[in-house]
């Protein structure tokens, strides 16, 4: 089955196959829609250890107004926004939202991008085997066909987790904030991550993308607040590494509740309310479904071979992150 899988990508990337309805779609309008990212994070951003404090990545246009969609942890904490434009034109723009939830960022530029939105597309009716277009800010070079060989939950080492990820290959280079484009020429993801397991076992490279269908139904609270209404979802500050069936802590956030109750690197989770957790995606909805932002977290960690319950106050993220009210 995978030798199978590894000759149809080989065609894909041998005879530069698109997506089904190839014929509708049109390059010259889907390129200037996407956009190069550049964003400064404030002098004391809590995610420039890991992060840094310059980043960079590609943006798609997604309505007459200069509005752009971006993954979200290049413009976190962001002080000075570059968005660019067909040609290198260069133009600022401010950050509107930063939804940690979907991991996606919104930007607007008030004027001078000579592009064509792009529809947002039903990510939902994305298949496996179904051919993708994918493309990065930086002309024709930046457009690579691929294929989606899986959608399935990913769960990251930060307190996030989304449904429904999509996985392509072969990978991309520039794959940050790049756009994934269906058969019919609308967008339907946003580039996160390379990754090692595209299909989720076994070795094979590619991409994954968070789906544009999260961003819809908190579109308009992003527009006008710049944040989702409705309760903040609990976070703690930790950093946690799954390796066969443990949730080893890898690292605590700064000044965050983890740290304020004594976790350390090397920590093991065992449960959370008294439930058993043995993945990042047990913990995170153990977590979450005890209770919003501000509620006390009981978890059941293993400190030097000795099972211990600590009681965590939870709290939002983005209290923690510096300058939260730009967003």
């Amino acid at each position: 089955m995978r030798c199978s899988w590894l000759l149809f990508l080989a065609w894909v990337v041998c005879v530069g196959a698109a997506p089904r309805a190839s014929a509708q779609l049109k390059p010259d309008r889907i390129l200037p829609a996407v956009v190069g990212v550049e964003a400064e994070a404030v002098a004391d951003a809590r995610s420039s250890a890991t992060l840094g404090s310059t980043r960079r990545a590609s943006g798609v246009v997604i309505d007459d107004a200069g509005l752009v969609l971006t993954i979200g942890f290049v413009v976190m904490e962001a002080e000075e926004v570059t968005v660019l434009g067909a040609g290198g034109k260069r133009l600022p723009a401010r950050v509107v939202a930063y939804h940690s939830e979907s991991g996606l960022g919104l930007l607007r530029v008030s004027g001078g991008l000579d592009a064509s939105p792009l529809r947002l597309g039903d990510s939902t009716k994305l298949a496996t085997r179904d051919p993708v277009l994918i493309v990065a800010y930086g002309g024709q070079e930046s457009v690579r066909p691929a294929i989606v060989v899986s959608k399935r939950p990913f769960a990251g080492s930060w307190e996030y987790l989304i449904d429904g990820a999509i996985y392509t290959s072969p990978p991309h280079p520039l794959w940050t904030g790049a756009a994934l484009i269906d058969g019919e020429g609308k967008l339907v993801g946003i580039g996160y991550l390379q990754v090692a397991d595209a299909m989720g076992e076994g070795v094979l490279p590619g991409n994954m993308f968070v789906p544009v269908d999260l961003l819809k139904p908190v579109l308009a609270d992003l527009l006008t607040d710049g944040r989702a209404a409705g309760p903040r979802r609990a976070w703690l500050g930790l950093y946690t590494d799954e390796t066969k069936g443990r949730l080893i802590v890898e690292r605590v956030a700064a000044d965050s509740p983890a740290a304020a109750a004594g976790l350390k690197p090397g920590d093991i989770l065992l449960g959370v309310a008294g439930t058993p957790v043995r993945s990042l995606e047990s913990f995170y909805r153990a977590l979450w479904s005890g209770g919003d932002a501000g509620t006390d977290v009981e978890l059941t960690v293993l400190k030097d071979l000795t099972p211990e319950t600590v009681r965590i106050r939870s709290a939002d993220r983005y209290g923690w992150l510096r300058k939260p009210q730009s967003f």
